[in-house]
């Protein structure tokens, strides 16, 4: 079953060329089946590319997704378009008395400020305890996931001398787990944060697992089962040139930034970087899915009780 979009989104679009199987509102709702609603709470300020980047993992599974796209009530997004916002976006303060499967929470360029500091944190904290009543299991990343594990559990983020920036090796440490089933014994994950999460602190949390990780830039995915969520502090999710662009942005305006380590072929930025994650990220993400197709409840008031 593909993943459900409208037609005039542009990752419906950009998903089609793809091959990934996707049905606009119509032909999905033709359907005698339960899709699975899986909401994306997008903090990127390039929100276009975020959506493109999780709708092609979500929709690669054989489920019926529905996508819902939602933002924070007041805070305005200066990069994105306002009638892109007002066409398919949903501020958390419409669906706070509604349910969903599946809520991802991205990262968000503000690693520098303090958490309370961030304009949004009263809602997003909000949102946080509002998981554990309307959210079957949610998925931090990166700056999310840093947020959420400091709101239950209280382990800090560290900023880091040099910014952690390129493709690295992260060790399987759990491979019963089943969000790794199908993993290799190590993976290549893209890295592009100025802070960290420190190995000890999050293993010094009674209930935390630490499922993939590395000696270079520390644990990496970390489920939490007491609150149903995964904590990735990494980007699966990015495209083949999501670095190369980070890179030239900075370059560009000045900004003192190192070659990402690993990611160009013989660290050469004219070369084409190779995409060496892009068959972990699906099988990550379809894990996910499964998961929570194999233990939702079907009738979707059920869960959070």
């Amino acid at each position: 079953m593909p993943i459900k979009l409208p037609s005039d989104l542009p990752a419906y679009d950009v998903l089609t060329r793809e091959g990934v199987m996707v049905l606009d509102e119509h032909e999905a709702d033709t359907q005698d089946i339960r899709p699975l609603r899986i909401a994306l709470l997008n903090l990127m300020p390039k929100k276009i590319q975020t959506e493109n980047q999780f709708a092609r993992l979500i929709g690669a599974t054989p489920l019926q997704i529905e996508f819902s796209l939602l933002r924070m009530s007041d805070h305005q997004s200066r990069n994105t378009a306002a009638d892109h916002l007002e066409s398919f976006y949903r501020p958390m303060e419409d669906v706070w008395d509604e349910k969903f499967d599946g809520l991802i929470i991205t990262g968000a360029p503000i690693e520098h400020m303090d958490f309370a500091d961030v304009t949004y944190w009263e809602e997003l904290t909000r949102v946080f305890d509002w998981t554990q009543t309307n959210v079957h299991s949610t998925f931090g990343v990166c700056w999310g996931a840093m947020a959420m594990i400091n709101h239950f559990h209280g382990v800090k983020k560290h900023l880091l001398k040099d910014k952690a920036f390129g493709c690295f090796r992260h060790a399987n440490l759990m491979p019963s787990s089943p969000y790794l089933r199908g993993f290799s014994d190590d993976c290549v994950v893209p890295v592009s944060r100025w802070t960290e999460m420190r190995a000890p602190e999050v293993e010094a949390v009674p209930g935390l697992s630490t499922l993939l990780g590395s000696t270079e830039v520390g644990p990496c995915l970390v489920e939490d089962a007491a609150h149903r969520a995964l904590y990735i502090f990494n980007h699966l999710e990015y495209d083949r040139d999501t670095l190369k662009d980070e890179y030239d942005r900075d370059v560009a305006s000045g900004t003192p930034i190192n070659v990402p380590c690993n990611y160009y072929p013989d660290d050469d930025p004219s070369a084409v970087p190779l995409n060496r994650w892009r068959s972990h990220a699906h099988l990550l993400y379809g894990n996910w899915i499964n998961e929570i197709y194999q233990s939702t409840p079907f009738d979707l008031n059920d869960i959070g009780t």
